[in-house]
């Protein structure tokens, strides 16, 4: 059996490569960046329009109903881009959760409105992965108290799903009383990610989640996944900055890319990277298809590119030299994307021990 995309897989992520590479240009990234704005207008406008936002929801509820390899793909045409738009946490990660826990009335109110683009969720599970300076967030008579670090497109947020203490998921309005939201400064400006307090604000919990931890847990790795994802499509750009670069740049008389030691760079990043794209397939097409391997496959997913993706943007970099750290280039947005998704929901090392607890070990 051929495992491979079919005609309509590759369609459209070249559909969206094509898009993005017209709308979120160099110039677009940049402002955004200095701007501060991961929600850039227009480019979101676009991916609307698409029907990207909507990717993984039901057609009866107003998405397309594809699956997460699709979503996958769409995930590495954004990183490519390095697209200023909440879409792994606002498109991805909250129509899993609530597909997963959420009563008919809960899906049939926010998801039509997640894949219009008419609504932004972030989603905040951090707490339930690893801790730093909170003591977590606890939830009683219906009101949720503590803080939520690392919430996923927590700046362009107008509603919120948060894990408890208990795993349990709640719904909450991200500017009702009780509520206060702090953008986090992370080394990515182009993606939002936001500190969130509660003191005593309202919360609506996923009933599904009461007394499971199953959504929680397939919420966090198809987080994991679309991180993945998008690292491989950022990977991927450094990679052909690279060797374009080392075409046209002379040393000696002679372009660097005659030179063996810049061959050989390129080749490892090149050879590095290849065989994670199967990866990455593999453990999205079992989401849908193998549930039973889905959080392994996921944790191997991310744990694999955050080192490979490190060793790319790093190998990159220095294949450019000193023009690889000017705004110039540019080359510094996909650096900082691939460092930024290397730790959200979880770094390496802590991804791995997650598998390896997985398997019994």
């Amino acid at each position: 059996m051929e495992f491979a995309l079919s005609e309509e897989q590759r369609m459209l992520q070249d559909s969206v490569c094509r898009y993005l590479e017209n709308k979120c240009t160099l110039d677009v990234v940049r402002q955004a960046a200095a701007d501060t704005v991961t929600q850039q207008s227009d480019v979101w406008q676009g991916i609307s329009e698409l029907g990207i936002l909507g990717i993984i929801i039901p057609e009866e509820l107003g998405g397309v109903g594809l699956g997460f390899l699709d979503a996958a793909l769409v995930a590495e045409a954004l990183g490519r881009a390095v697209a200023p738009v909440p879409y792994i946490g606002s498109s991805i990660m909250a129509p899993v959760a609530l597909l997963s826990a959420g009563d008919e009335r809960q899906k049939e109110t926010w998801l039509p409105k997640i894949a219009a683009g008419e609504t932004v969720f972030g989603v905040g599970v951090t707490e339930q992965i690893g801790r730093r300076e909170t003591d977590g967030i606890t939830c009683s008579d219906g009101k949720l108290n503590g803080k939520a670090m690392f919430v996923m497109d927590g700046n362009d947020a107008d509603m919120l799903i948060i894990a408890d203490d208990t795993g349990t998921l709640h719904i909450v309005d991200a500017n009702a009383s009780g509520v206060t939201r702090q953008n986090l400064k992370t080394i990515d400006k182009t993606r939002g990610v936001a500190e969130i307090v509660f003191d005593g604000a309202e919360a609506e919990p996923l009933p599904g989640s009461e007394n499971d931890k199953e959504p929680l847990l397939k919420t966090i790795d198809t987080g994991r996944l679309m991180l993945a994802a998008d690292s491989m499509g950022a990977s991927d750009v450094m990679i052909e900055k690279a060797v374009a670069y080392a075409k046209e740049r002379k040393q000696f008389n002679r372009v660097i890319g005659s030179f063996q030691a810049v061959k050989h760079m390129c080749a490892e990043m090149a050879s590095e990277l290849e065989p994670c794209r199967s990866l990455i397939w593999y453990a999205a097409h079992a989401v849908n298809e193998m549930p039973d391997e889905a959080r392994l496959l996921a944790c191997h997913a991310k744990a694999h590119l955050s080192e490979v993706g490190r060793f790319v943007a790093k190998t990159s970099t220095e294949v450019h030299g000193g023009m690889g750290f000017t705004d110039l280039l540019g080359l510094h947005y996909w650096f900082k994307r691939i460092g930024l998704d290397r730790q959200l929901l979880g770094a390496p090392e802590l991804v791995r021990e997650e598998a390896a607890q997985v398997q019994g070990w």
